[in-house]
């Protein structure tokens, strides 16, 4: 009988649930994220999990925007979720009573992405970008996750990509540290930009959508390139550019076959893909340009719960359960 694990991606507005059997991905429980506390997080978590598999399941795989300690699963430091310090997979197995594995939400997606929609292994060096709230990064490298010595590699949104070094070094700040990618390139990013270029510019689509007294998000943006507006497609433009920054950078470091932009920010599709390019192979080391392949996700918004679920039932796997092939991939161990 094939075994059966739920995978949660869990962002800072909200988290998603669904099933994976058979090398199938079930629908998605979508919920938004408490943000209360840590109480009503786990609340919610336990919630979420028992919606998306109301027939029973073997195993869960829990994706954070967190830096996790993977054999224990505690959660180690959190920025964008109240988690910080909280023995998550303990707390969820005991609650759940069943195998619960908790890791970065960015790896698993990374995991998730190196693998085609048969499940299949297809890509052995991948780097992983997923832009929404804040940025997240995940690693595969020969052909399995690399979470670094403490379980925090890959925190490449908080990679330091413009900060003044004209003079001393200035003094640092709260995360997102000035400067960092996830600072001029996340989703929060795009909020800050389409806000100011809808002050700037009140006749534009965006200026329209601030005299109506409500905020202007990243995702007016967004929906106002896409339907034309000059305005929204340069503010787009520039904000993509800074991603390219965060590809280029992660081409320079690790030589990928792949460069994967995923998350909510993906869902501008070219109109993020085409600078992302421009501006990683312009900066790119030249004897490096063109050998990475640039794309967006192909398993879309569902590449965090299918890579977490993915992550459950490569462990049971490798505890000793039977674990149908297509529902499983090699090693991932640091």
């Amino acid at each position: 009988m094939s075994l059966a694990a739920v995978g949660v991606d869990l962002g800072g507005t909200k988290v998603a649930a669904a099933p994976l059997r058979d090398g199938l991905l079930g629908d998605s429980v979508v919920r938004p994220t408490a943000r209360s506390g840590g109480s009503g997080l786990l609340d919610e978590l336990v919630a979420v999990i028992q919606d998306a598999a109301p027939g029973g399941l073997d195993a869960v795989g829990v994706g954070v925007p967190s830096i996790v300690e993977f054999d224990t699963g505690r959660v180690i430091s959190s920025v964008n979720v109240p988690l910080a310090d909280i023995p998550l997979r303990q707390v969820l197995s005991e609650r759940l009573g069943v195998p619960v594995f908790v890791d970065n939400d960015a790896t698993v997606a990374a995991l998730a992405e190196a693998h085609d929609e048969a499940l299949r292994l297809v890509t052995r060096n991948l780097v992983m970008l997923t832009v929404g709230t804040g940025i997240g990064g995940g690693l595969v490298l020969d052909g399995r996750i690399y979470r670094g010595s403490t379980g925090g590699a890959g925190e490449l949104g908080h990679t330091i990509v413009g900060l003044d070094l004209s003079g001393p070094v200035p003094a640092p700040a709260g995360f997102p540290q000035p400067g960092s990618l996830e600072a001029v390139a996340s989703g929060h990013a795009l909020d800050r930009v389409g806000a100011e270029a809808a002050q700037r510019e009140p006749e534009s689509a965006l200026g329209r959508v601030r005299a109506k007294g409500r905020p202007v998000l990243g995702s007016d943006v967004v929906a106002a390139a896409h339907d034309g507006d000059p305005v929204a497609l340069e503010t787009l433009e520039i904000w993509a550019e800074h991603v390219g920054i965060g590809a280029a950078n992660a081409i320079n470091t690790f030589d990928p076959d792949e460069v994967v932009i995923g998350g909510g920010g993906a869902l501008a599709g070219e109109l993020l893909l085409e600078p992302v390019i421009r501006v990683a192979n312009q900066y790119a080391h030249p004897g490096l340009v063109g050998r990475s392949v640039i794309r967006l996700a192909r398993h879309g918004l569902r590449a965090g719960v299918l890579g977490a679920a993915m992550l459950a039932l490569s462990e049971l796997e490798r505890a000793g359960a039977p674990v149908a092939a297509a529902a499983t991939s090699t090693d991932k161990r640091s």
